[in-house]
């Protein structure tokens, strides 16, 4: 897998420069023998050789075209590694307020004193939580607070030795519940409770179970039914979890390398693509610093407890407990059938990681949801350049129109 960690990415110096023209025919293999291929391809390879024949090409001449194409693009990818790599950029924000904090977590408050309506924020347990607090002008909690809203951030942390053992109950029906039950936080009544992504299954759970303490959900790109567009891929990935035991083995979690393998199986060219756009951009262009910015998030992951990678491999993609009405937390089943509070569940159109149909199938499972359609992708709705839109209006004008609460 490419890796493109600013800390040590090696890189070729220079790209091998094209065949002479005489050595084209060598260059390349045969496109009759040399790789196995399927009756799909030989029938398509027959196809662009009648295509090429009908119209007076010679194989030769195509077969060199491709290839300089094919190292056009390797230059642009290498050269987009490179600026990347050497980019200026780093993230500086100031650190908000810690008003509650257990084992490796802590509740943020990106408003302290605020009179606006209170939000807490679920992430996902497979990446740090900044990305909704990743950049200046790229913050959603920021941008939030600076229009009357007062967010709430839990920061789940670094796994240490003791969550390293949390299931999916611990983390819910533990420390998610304490997060709510905080101090600080007693005054303030009912909150609305915000997950993104995995975020959002987890805060459905604790909603639940404390609906004292959540006056409204909102869910952005969560997932529900796993086998909505493909059960096929997502029984695929439930398949690896035995060979993922040996690296969860040493340490009870998965590891941050694992973890990217599986994002990445989900679509693999668009890391390649992404550099070679990258590479096109200014350094000082306010799209290359958000770039850096983003990816240097996704290359400072944070390893999955190993009950918690069991339960949602097997459980939720191999058995997508959570749609059959399987899925349980300290016992009891997780049903949104069951929850009479107001929901707003942000579905992006070009999600890869969540499928629309999954997270579709929850908002059609809550009573009264509000469904938006955000025309971004999953990370994109969140922190891309046109996520002000996409998201963060939207959601802040629900928030807006919420009912008081009563406390």
């Amino acid at each position: 897998m490419l890796a493109a960690s600013r800390g040590g990415l090696a890189l070729a110096s220079t790209p091998p420069g094209p065949p002479t023209p005489n050595a084209w025919p060598s260059a390349w293999p045969s496109w009759n023998a040399g790789w196995p291929r399927s009756s799909s391809a030989r029938r398509e390879a027959a196809r662009i050789g009648a295509a090429l024949a009908a119209g007076g090409h010679p194989p030769e001449a195509f077969r060199a075209a491709v290839l300089r194409r094919l190292l056009r693009e390797d230059r642009a990818l290498l050269r987009g590694l490179a600026a990347y790599r050497t980019h200026p950029h780093q993230r500086r924000l100031p650190e908000p307020p810690v008003i509650w904090a257990e084992g490796g977590s802590r509740l943020l408050d990106y408003a302290p004193g605020g009179a606006g309506p209170v939000v807490l924020f679920v992430p996902s347990l497979v990446n740090k939580a900044s990305v909704l607090d990743l950049d200046e002008g790229a913050s959603l909690l920021r941008w939030l607070a600076g229009q009357g809203v007062r967010p709430l951030l839990l920061d789940w942390g670094w796994p240490g030795p003791e969550e390293r053992r949390f299931d999916l109950t611990a983390y819910v029906a533990g420390r998610l519940e304490r997060a709510l039950m905080a101090l600080p936080l007693r005054p303030l009544g009912p909150v609305v409770l915000a997950g993104y992504c995995m975020g959002g299954l987890l805060a459905l759970a604790a909603a639940q179970r404390r609906p004292d303490r959540v006056r409204a959900l909102a869910l952005l790109a969560t997932p529900w039914d796993f086998h909505a567009e493909s059960p096929a891929n997502a029984r695929a990935l439930a398949a690896l979890l035995p060979v993922l035991e040996p690296a969860m083995a040493p340490l009870d979690a998965l590891p941050v390398e694992a973890l990217q393998m599986l994002f990445a199986m989900q679509d693999p060219f668009a890391i390649t693509e992404k550099f070679r756009r990258f590479s096109r951009l200014p350094t000082d262009a306010p799209a290359a610093r958000r770039f850096v910015a983003l990816e240097d998030w996704l290359n400072d992951g944070i390893p999955l407890a190993a009950p918690v990678a069991r339960e949602a491999l097997a459980g939720w993609y191999g058995g997508n407990s959570p749609a059959r009405g399987a899925w349980r937390i300290a016992g009891q089943v997780v049903d949104p059938a069951g929850l009479a509070m107001p929901a707003f569940c942000a579905i992006p159109a070009r999600d890869r990681i969540v499928p629309p149909a999954s997270a579709e199938a929850l908002a059609a499972a809550l009573p009264g949801a509000q469904l938006h359609r955000a025309a971004a992708g999953h990370i994109g709705m969140v922190v891309g350049s046109g996520a002000e839109a996409a998201l963060w209006r939207p959601l802040h004008q629900w928030l807006c129109a919420l009912p008081t609460p009563v406390h």
